[in-house]
């Protein structure tokens, strides 16, 4: 139990180091959450600082999830099999750097959707589905000019491939695919106003050519 419960303090930690605020503020000078949508992420770094920004930003962001489950990887090689679930362990790592992410105790509890961070952790859990999600994001996004939209069914499209893709017994037990939902049930929560948007029709456009 005291190995779950120090994964889950160090992954919301991790989550918490909200990179949007603080590249915002050294290469811009204000904090990004007072500027364009009012969110701690990448897409409004862009619009509100620049790219090089962005990119530095979207970069922090996935390496919270890779660091985090790293971590959770390690320590369930130090402490066995035998006494806990290196796949729980796993698990909690992802969803309390997403957690931390969200609502970053260093920055008032206002933080980023999780879509980045979300995507190191697929890609380190398992290449193939982040890969698969990462694509399928990008030609939505490509497509309609939405970045939000893309998430969103990337974030809807993670259960469904947990389903059919094969998983490393590491991560994959029984209690995975509730897993997935519960990491893709906090992503769109966290889109809820671009859902809401997107629903009425009014949702933002991303010009890529900014």
């Amino acid at each position: 139990m005291v190995a779950y419960i120090i994964v889950g303090l160090i992954a919301y930690l991790l989550g918490s180091i909200s990179f949007s605020v603080i590249i915002s503020k050294k290469m811009a000078g204000f904090d990004v959450r007072e500027k364009g949508s009012g969110n701690a992420g990448s897409t409004n770094v862009l619009r509100s600082v620049g790219k090089k920004a962005a990119a530095l930003t979207l970069l922090g962001d996935v390496l919270k999830g890779v660091v985090a489950i790293l971590i959770a990887f390690i320590l369930g090689l130090i402490i066995g099999e035998e006494n806990i679930s290196r796949a729980l362990l796993v698990q909690i790592a992802g969803f309390f750097v997403i957690l931390g992410h969200t609502f970053p105790v260093f920055f008032k509890f206002k933080g980023g959707k999780g879509i980045a961070t979300a995507l190191g952790i697929l890609i380190i859990t398992n290449w193939q589905i982040g890969l698969i999600c990462l694509v399928f994001a990008l030609i939505i996004m490509a497509a309609t000019k939405m970045v939000s939209l893309g998430s969103i069914m990337a974030a809807v499209l993670f259960p469904i491939l947990v389903i059919f893709v094969p998983h490393n017994a590491y991560i994959a037990d029984g209690n995975y695919i509730i897993y997935s939902l519960i990491l893709a049930a906090l992503v769109i929560f966290n889109h809820r106003e671009n859902v809401k948007r997107l629903l009425e029709g009014k949702e933002n456009k991303l010009s890529f050519k900014k």
